[in-house]
């Protein structure tokens, strides 16, 4: 897929880069997870160009977008991108589809401006009750530990992709939807070497800024949403039940067989899930 790359403004002089796949009937923005960019959904819009126009964006830190030095990675941040977007396209009506922290984003987004969205599709959101969970993740993010250990460079994008599809947890993954990630997540570095473009520094940042203290207030959430959830034994499948039954007008779908990465995992069935609800 070749979707036309364009620039628009946000808050803290962010400029996110937003990949607008065309296609016909209403439009559907789609949000990615933290570490990742909106062109890992390439593969599921490729099923959904034929009834929807297709939208991604990359958040503050992530992608294509320009990030000042020292830009917050506050998770608030990346819901003003989000609404720089839709602001900019001047929708009447639009759909949100979101992964883990882009999830949560499009949450935060709708709790910001009511009725942002017409509808919701969701894949295990990052939302943390209050508790002795969001209580750890206060005091220290084993996520981000890791994250600031992660290899950054190779001797080529194919390397990459060599590295990443044998071993979790992108071993499981389409083979087409992990090329999008490794071509459109990397830059190419002068000596020859190609380098995230999310950095392991900001990656661990948005991980430490996950407690947002969304979960207790999704009663004022009220737009139509559907939270998928994996059979994963992680903490976001955990919690996707929980999240739908917070949610006034939540419900709640299972993807048997699936981890925490089910968008790249069969993006033909995610696909299916997403048209059949918003249709």
């Amino acid at each position: 897929m070749n979707p036309f790359l364009i620039t628009i403004p946000s808050t803290d002089g962010v400029q996110v880069a937003v990949h607008d796949y065309g296609g016909d009937g209403p439009p559907i923005i789609f949000c990615h997870a933290t570490g990742f960019h909106g062109r890992y959904w390439d593969s599921v819009c490729s099923s959904l160009i034929e009834n929807f126009r297709c939208i991604s964006l990359d958040f503050r830190g992530h992608g294509n977008t320009v990030t000042p030095d020292g830009t917050s990675m506050k998770w608030s941040g990346m819901a003003e991108d989000l609404l720089s977007v839709i602001d900019h396209f001047r929708f009447k009506e639009i759909f949100g589809v979101g992964h883990s922290m882009g999830g949560a984003s499009l949450l935060l987004a709708e709790k910001q401006r009511r009725e942002a969205f017409k509808s919701l599709w969701l894949f295990e959101p990052i939302v943390i009750p209050t508790g002795p969970l969001a209580d750890k993740l206060s005091r220290g993010n084993d996520l981000a530990t890791l994250a600031r250990k992660r290899k950054e460079r190779f001797p080529s994008r194919e390397d990459a992709f060599q590295r990443y599809a044998s071993r979790p947890p992108f071993s499981t993954v389409d083979p087409d939807a992990l090329r999008s990630y490794v071509n459109y997540g990397f830059d190419d570095h002068r000596d020859g070497d190609v380098i995230l473009k999310c950095s392991g520094e900001v990656e661990a940042q948005v991980f430490e800024n996950s407690s947002t203290g969304l979960f207790d207030s999704l009663s004022e959430v009220k737009v139509e949403s559907k939270i998928a959830g994996s059979t994963d034994q992680q903490g976001p499948a955990l919690l996707a039940s929980d999240i739908a039954e917070a949610l006034p007008n939540g419900t709640y779908e299972k993807f048997d067989g699936m981890t925490h990465f089910a968008p790249m995992e069969d993006p033909k069935r995610i696909a299916t899930s997403i048209s059949s609800f918003f249709n």
